[in-house]
C-alpha cells in the first residue's frame, strides 16, 4: 500500500530557517497573531489528516474509481468520510476571506498544506482544490451577496466548487467557445452548452457543487473579448440558502482516464440552466484566470506531491531490497546481498529525486511568500514576480514531479510495473498535472511571451539581482554566479532575436523555463547550504546541495545551447513530412 508521511522536519526548516517567516508575518497586521506554535500545529495536524485519513484511501480508490449512472456518479468508498474530515477540519477555508468564515492563514504555510494532501491523495484533492478555486474566483469577482452566499458555503466544503471551460472543438482556445447565455426577465440567464474533462463537475461528496461556467451573451464581441462568466449551481439556493430545485444540467459521463481514477472528470450538458453573472457580460476571462491562476500554483504543488510520495516509497524499498554486492566491497557481509543503497546509480535516482523535490518545496513557499506580500501589503513588485513566476511554478514543478515518479519506478525495477506496490499510479497520477489547467508548453508561451518579452526581462532581472553570491558558501559561489550570468546573457539574446524572428519564442519556450527552474533551484540549494544546521538534517541538506550543483545544475549548459538555435530547426520541415 502507498505510505505517505508529512516532511514536517523540512517544513518548518523552510519556514523558520531558510526564510524566518517570524519577519515577514510581523509586516503583515493580519497575520500578528500567527506565531510558531500555530503554524506547527497546523503542519502536524494536517500532516495526521494526509497520513491517517486520506493516504489509506489512496490505492483504493484509484482500483475502485468513480462510477457514472444516469447522470449520477459515485465515488470510491472511503471518499466521503475522507472528504467529510477535509471538510469539517476547516481546511478548504484555511486561506479564505475572515469576513466570510474562511481562515485567513497565510499562502506561505497553505503550500505545504496542498502538497501534503496532493501526495497523500490526488484523486480525493481534487475535489477540495476545486472547491478553493472556486471561492477564490467569487471573492474577488463576485457581487457582496454571492460572497455571502457562497463563500461560506465552499469554505465548509458544505458546496464544492467547479469550473467549465474547456468544451469538445475549443481546448486552449477559449475565444472560440459556443456555450451560450441567454438573458431572461428576472435579471438572470439560461446557460446552454456543452463542457468537457470537467473536475468535480459531478460527484456525491457535497450536497451542492458550484460551477463557474464561460459563456457568450447575444451579440458578444468575438474571440476571448466576449467571454462571460456565470455562477450555475447544481441546486438553485432558496432564500435561506439551502439547495432547492434541481438545475437544468447533468452529468452526460465521466471520463476514463489514465490515472486519477478517484477523481470524476464529467461531460457536462447545460440545457437552459439557470446562471448568475459574475462581474459584467463581455469580462468573464480576468475573473476565470484568477481561479486558473491558483489553480496553477496548486497544480504545481500536485507534481511536487507527486515527487515526495514517489521519494518516500523508492527510499525505504531501496533500503529494505537486498540485491547485489557494493563496488567498495561487501557492505553487509552476514547477508546473502546489500541493500540498493550500495549501488552508485540508485543513489543518483534517489538524489535526483530528493534534490528536486526539496527544492521545488522552498521556490513553492517562496512564491506564497509573494502572493502574500502582493495581497496584504498591495506589495507591486511582489505581485509581479508571483505573476513571473505561476508558469514556471506550475510546468516545472509539474514536469520535475512526473520525472521523479517515474524515477521511483525505476528504483523498484520490475515491481514498479506491478499494481500492488503502488509506484506505476503515483506516475499515472503526476502525469495530468502536465497537462491540465493549461498545458506545461502553454505555461512556457506564457512565461517568454506574456512576461519576459513584454517587458524585456526587467521583472526576472529584479529577481536575479536578488541572488547575492556573498551570501552563500564559497563552495558554491563561482557556480552560482556563473549560472545567474548565463541566465542573463540567454535572456537578453532572446529578447533580442525573439524581436526579429516571430516563431523562435514558441522554438524555445519549454527550454527557456526549464532553463529559469534550474537556475532558480541553484539559488535555492546554495542558500539551504548556508543556513541548514550543524546537526544531521543539515549534513543531509550539505550532501544534497553538492549533488545538485555537480549533477543537476549542468543541464543548463545543454539548455542554452539549445536556445542558442534558430527557429529554423523547428519550423522548416514541411507540413506534408510529418
Amino acid at each position: 500500500m502507498l505510505e505517505y508521511q508529512a516532511p514536517q522536519r523540512d517544513f518548518e526548516f523552510l519556514l523558520f530557517e531558510l526564510f524566518e517567516v517570524e519577519n515577514h508575518w510581523q509586516d503583515i497586521p493580519a497575520f500578528a497573531e500567527f506565531g510558531d506554535d500555530l503554524a506547527k500545529a497546523v503542519l502536524a495536524e494536517g500532516g495526521r489528516l494526509a497520513a491517517e485519513v486520506m493516504a489509506p484511501v489512496n490505492q483504493s480508490g484509484d482500483e475502485e474509481g468513480c462510477r457514472w449512472e444516469d447522470g449520477a456518479v459515485t465515488t470510491p468508498a472511503g471518499f466521503k468520510s475522507a472528504y467529510q474530515e477535509l471538510a469539517q477540519g476547516g481546511w478548504l477555508g484555511l486561506s479564505g476571506n475572515p469576513e466570510f468564515e474562511g481562515q485567513g492563514m497565510p499562502k506561505m504555510l497553505g503550500c505545504l498544506l496542498e502538497e501534503m494532501f496532493w501526495a497523500a491523495n490526488t484523486s480525493l484533492y481534487l475535489y477540495g482544490t476545486l472547491s478553493v478555486g472556486t471561492a477564490i474566483c467569487i471573492d474577488a469577482h463576485g457581487s457582496a451577496e454571492q460572497r455571502a452566499l457562497y463563500l461560506p458555503k465552499l469554505y465548509s466544503g458544505q458546496w464544492s466548487g467547479a469550473m467549465g471551460l474547456t468544451e469538445p472543438h475549443a481546448g486552449t482556445d477559449l475565444g472560440i467557445i459556443r456555450t451560450k447565455a441567454e438573458p431572461v426577465a428576472d435579471g438572470g440567464y439560461r446557460i446552454t452548452g456543452t463542457k468537457i474533462f470537467i473536475t468535480s463537475g459531478e460527484h456525491d461528496l457535497a450536497e451542492n457543487i458550484v460551477h463557474l461556467v464561460l459563456a457568450k451573451v447575444p451579440g458578444a464581441p468575438a474571440g476571448s473579448k466576449g467571454i462571460s462568466l456565470f455562477i450555475v449551481p447544481k441546486f438553485l439556493p432558496k432564500a435561506d440558502g439551502s439547495p432547492g430545485e434541481r438545475n437544468t444540467f447533468a452529468s452526460g459521463s465521466i471520463e476514463h482516464k489514465m490515472g486519477i481514477r478517484g477523481s470524476a472528470t464529467s461531460v457536462m450538458n447545460f440545457d437552459g440552466a439557470v446562471g448568475y453573472l459574475v462581474g459584467e457580460e463581455n469580462q468573464g476571462l480576468p475573473g476565470m484566470f484568477t481561479m486558473m491562476n491558483y489553480e496553477r500554483l496548486s497544480v504545481g504543488l500536485q507534481g511536487l506531491g507527486a515527487g515526495e510520495l514517489a521519494y518516500q516509497q523508492a527510499a525505504r524499498y531501496a533500503r529494505d531490497r537486498l540485491q547485489g554486492r557494493s563496488p567498495l566491497g561487501p557492505q553487509n557481509p552476514e547477508g546473502l546481498a546489500d541493500s540498493l543503497l550500495v549501488h552508485p546509480d540508485v543513489r543518483r535516482m534517489l538524489l535526483t529525486i530528493r534534490t528536486l523535490t526539496e527544492a521545488g518545496r522552498a521556490f513553492a513557499v517562496f512564491v506564497g511568500l509573494q502572493l502574500d506580500r502582493a495581497k496584504y501589503l498591495g506589495d507591486a513588485d511582489a505581485q509581479a514576480l508571483s505573476e513571473l513566476l505561476t508558469p514556471i511554478a506550475k510546468a516545472f514543478l509539474s514536469d520535475r514531479g512526473f520525472e521523479c515518479a517515474v524515477l521511483a519506478q525505476q528504483v523498484f525495477g520490475g515491481h514498479g510495473y506491478i499494481r500492488e506496490w503502488g509506484v506505476e499510479q503515483i506516475v499515472r497520477d503526476a502525469r495530468i498535472a502536465q497537462i491540465y489547467e493549461g498545458t506545461n508548453g502553454v505555461q512556457a508561451q506564457d512565461l517568454i511571451g506574456r512576461k519576459v518579452l513584454r517587458d524585456g526581462g526587467a521583472v526576472l532581472g529584479s529577481l536575479l539581482d536578488k541572488v547575492d553570491v556573498q551570501q552563500v558558501p564559497e563552495t558554491f559561489r563561482d557556480d552560482l554566479a556563473a549560472a545567474v550570468q548565463q541566465l542573463r546573457a540567454v535572456t537578453n539574446s532572446v529578447v533580442q532575436r525573439c524581436a526579429e524572428d516571430p516563431a523562435l519564442a514558441g522554438s524555445i519556450a519549454t527550454d527557456y523555463l526549464d532553463l529559469v527552474g534550474y537556475t532558480l533551484y541553484a539559488w535555492i540549494w546554495a542558500r539551504v547550504a548556508g543556513v541548514a544546521p550543524a546537526d544531521e538534517f543539515g549534513a543531509g541538506k550539505q550532501t544534497c546541495a553538492a549533488f545538485y550543483f555537480g549533477r543537476i545544475l549542468p543541464r543548463t549548459a545543454a539548455l542554452t545551447q539549445s536556445i542558442n538555435a534558430e527557429s529554423a530547426v523547428v519550423m522548416d520541415l514541411p507540413e506534408e513530412l510529418f
